[in-house]
């Protein structure tokens, strides 16, 4: 190398090492900006969670705002299983309750205690033994604890014991637990989309469906203001009436699809299934009204078919039970609430069994039919009887309404398999049905305009 080769690259690394500083400071500047950019997306992507999560509390809060009733916890009930239950709840939560403290107070302390800006490191190990017996251990303990009295809870629905005046069970000389003794057996059968309740053994039946004001209000073009009408969806046209302070056996069972029945107060539901009978229980302390609802999806009305449940004094109930065997009207009392105050409905009768006329004149019969059409037909075939597709045919017009009466009834009484047709042979009474019958044969322009009567009803179905 010569001496000018040398001078040349002795003077030109002072430069090399200037442009690589140089470089550094670039790179590093960059990273700074681009660290800054990230903390800024990351920010500004907390706030929108924030901001989103600030909308969802508001909005749920304004949901709940909505409904006219609302509570935070379960009812208590009025019987005693639902006030078990209601307990069992309570300790549950209460249990819930303090774990969730323990945990997120650990976890809220560890994060703020252990931030990394205080030089925190975390630790550095793959398992600890002790840790996972503690955290096995004590759910187990937990669930055990639970299980004693949700297990006594289950075995009180299912296999009711006698219990003594200081709540514990009886037992006889062998030390054998005794059963409750029922006092009365009612048959619950569910139809689409209404109750049939059989007092078993006393010859009483009644059909309970969705009252007249819920029925028009609910319809594409109401006749009664919704807000006109008390307890909308959630009254009947007749209540089941039962006894306070007695031992009832229900009987549950369906004849077309699966139905559930429920009153929330009582503290229990139950499947009503077809070809199946399941079995519940009830002993009501309280006198007054209670509702609920089928909670089972059982069709396009299963939305339209309430239960109400009249809870009487067990006078009352024996006079309105006696009453109901001859045919008359009685004042049946209906304590509307909890503090036992007896409020008397005059005049009414829960299941309207009434003598009824030989022979009906065409103009009675109209009248009457229009009524059982519009509760019993019109969510189907609609007021205007033009039906809702092939599913649903129309009646205006219908070879079948404007055809042979004879064809007609047994279509209406035994149904007509395959379709969604229903037998109402078994839910109405013979003058309903021959009501509905004339009245669909001479309404909307059909040309049939003759008139059936019950007599006519009441010889298809035996025949």
């Amino acid at each position: 190398m010569s001496k000018v080769d040398s001078q040349t690259q002795r003077t030109s690394c002072p430069n090399v090492h200037i442009n690589m500083a140089i470089l550094t400071d670039y790179a590093r500047h960059k990273e700074k900006l681009e660290g800054k950019k990230s903390m800024n997306k990351t920010t500004i992507s907390c706030n929108k969670s924030l901001i989103g999560f600030i909308f969802t509390v508001f909005g749920l809060l304004m949901t709940s705002m909505a409904h006219a009733e609302y509570g935070y916890n379960l009812t208590e009930g009025v019987t005693d299983f639902s006030q078990e239950v209601y307990g069992l709840h309570m300790i549950v939560f209460w249990i819930c309750l303090v774990i969730a403290v323990l945990v997120f107070g650990v976890m809220f302390y560890s994060m703020f205690a252990h931030r990394k800006s205080k030089g925190v490191k975390a630790a550095q190990f793959s398992h600890s033994t002790t840790a996972e017996i503690i955290w096995t251990v004590i759910p187990i303990l937990i669930l055990v604890v639970m299980a004693i009295p949700a297990t006594t809870a289950l075995i009180n629905m299912e296999a009711p014991r006698q219990l003594d005046e200081n709540g514990k069970v009886v037992v006889d000389a062998d030390g054998n637990t005794i059963p409750i003794q029922m006092e009365m057996t009612i048959k619950v059968t569910g139809y689409q989309w209404k109750w049939k309740y059989d007092y078993l053994g006393e010859g009483v039946s009644i059909i309970s469906s969705l009252d007249k004001l819920s029925n028009a209000a609910r319809q594409a073009n109401p006749t009664v203001k919704l807000e006109d009408v008390e307890n909308y969806l959630l009254d009947v046209d007749n209540p089941l009436v039962i006894p306070v302070n007695t031992n009832i056996r229900i009987l549950l069972t369906a004849n077309d699809v699966i139905h559930s029945w429920w009153v929330p107060e009582f503290g229990w539901k139950r499947d009503a299934i077809p070809g199946y009978v399941n079995e519940a229980w009830t002993n009501v302390k309280k006198i007054g009204t209670y509702r609920g609802q089928c909670a089972e999806l059982c069709g396009k009305d299963h939305g339209f078919m309430p239960i109400v449940v009249n809870v009487v004094s067990k006078e009352d109930y024996t006079a309105w039970l006696s009453d109901q065997k001859v045919g008359e009207t009685v004042k049946v009392v209906t304590a509307t609430n909890n503090n036992n105050d007896e409020v008397i409905t005059p005049e009414t009768t829960v299941a309207e069994v009434v003598a009824e006329p030989v022979e009906w004149t065409q103009a009675e019969l109209m009248t009457k039919g229009q009524e059982v059409y519009n509760m019993e037909c019109a969510t189907c075939h609609q007021t205007s009887g033009e039906g809702m597709g092939e599913t649903f045919p129309a009646l205006k017009g219908s070879a079948v309404v404007n055809g042979s009466i004879e064809e007609n009834i047994k279509t209406v009484v035994f149904g007509k398999e395959g379709t969604a047709m229903q037998s109402f042979g078994g839910r109405l009474t013979e003058s309903d049905i021959a009501a509905a019958i004339t009245y669909t044969r001479n309404a909307w322009d059909n040309t049939a305009k003759d008139a059936v009567q019950p007599e006519d009803v009441k010889k298809i179905k035996n025949s």
